[in-house]
């Protein structure tokens, strides 16, 4: 997918990158994951404009956004969005996240509530126990390893990544999503993210009690939840059981299982069902 219009704005002291997709309908602000920027919501603007606007950033220190030295959580992202809608002169916007972009998209409805017509959440946002949240950072982290590494050339750099099963079957969308947030250095190709800023927002997670946000939620929400675990049936980013918590504690919360999906693939690949779920949503 190539026919984004790339734009900045204005998040918290920070300049935030924008990839934007104009529509008719409304604007739908795209959060993404934990090591993630703009271009992994490729295959899913796809199915959304030009019937609706669709507007991914980058979060701060991720992708072409500005990488200050601190100031990574989930309150300090919320801060930026607060900022960036402004910028940008939208009075409402539907919140879209992914992972960690599922947990700040709570986090922001819950505190602005005026600011938010419906929070779509892909395979995130659940409350997890430490012993999930250790199994999760256990097969994450061969995905945490390339950052700060320098490898001679891009295609050594997706090398890896092109036999992760997570990540089958290999696309054109997911080779340009690793393309845009990589960059040539002295030596090589490196990633543009700072292995120091996803520590920082991964111990903030971690902390974050989201379930104190479930019954501050007074818009529509849509749970998109992944059927499979990352690598076994076990390490699920959204089990069952936070599920149902969400379903529970939410007043207005819906769920949608996307069979035959794991964390990535409900995002990267094309996915006829998820579509008509996200559509079907923002008509009602």
């Amino acid at each position: 997918m190539t026919d984004w219009v790339m734009k900045r704005a204005g998040g918290d002291g920070v300049r935030i990158q924008l990839a934007v997709k104009q529509g008719r309908g409304k604007s739908v602000l795209c959060v993404h994951g934990l090591t993630a920027n703009c271009r992994c919501w490729d295959v899913v603007a796809a199915g959304l404009a030009p019937a609706h606007s669709v507007l991914a950033m980058d979060l701060r220190g991720r992708g072409l956004s500005d990488k200050p030295t601190g100031g990574y959580s989930l309150q300090q992202h919320v801060r930026d969005i607060a900022f960036l809608i402004d910028d940008l002169g939208l009075e409402k916007v539907v919140l879209m996240g992914h992972s960690l972009g599922a947990y700040i998209s709570i986090s922001f409805a819950a505190q602005h509530p005026a600011r938010v017509d419906k929070v779509i959440l892909l395979d995130g946002g659940g409350q997890l126990e430490k012993k999930q949240w250790d199994k999760i950072d256990l097969v994450i982290q061969p995905s945490l390893d390339r950052l700060g590494q320098i490898f001679p050339s891009f295609e050594a750099y997706v090398e890896i990544l092109k036999q992760a099963p997570v990540l089958q079957p290999w696309s054109q969308a997911i080779e340009d999503y690793f393309r845009y947030e990589s960059e040539t250095v002295e030596g090589g190709v490196c990633s543009r993210i700072h292995p120091e800023h996803i520590s920082e927002d991964i111990q903030d997670v971690h902390q974050t009690a989201a379930s104190e946000y479930y019954p501050q939620l007074k818009c529509p929400v849509l749970i998109l939840r992944a059927t499979d675990g990352i690598l076994s049936p076990d390490d699920q980013v959204l089990p069952e059981a936070a599920v149902e918590r969400m379903l529970s504690e939410i007043a207005d919360a819906r769920r949608v299982d996307v069979p035959g999906t794991n964390h990535y693939s409900i995002l990267f690949q094309p996915n006829a069902q998820r579509d008509e779920a996200i559509r079907r949503f923002l008509k009602e």
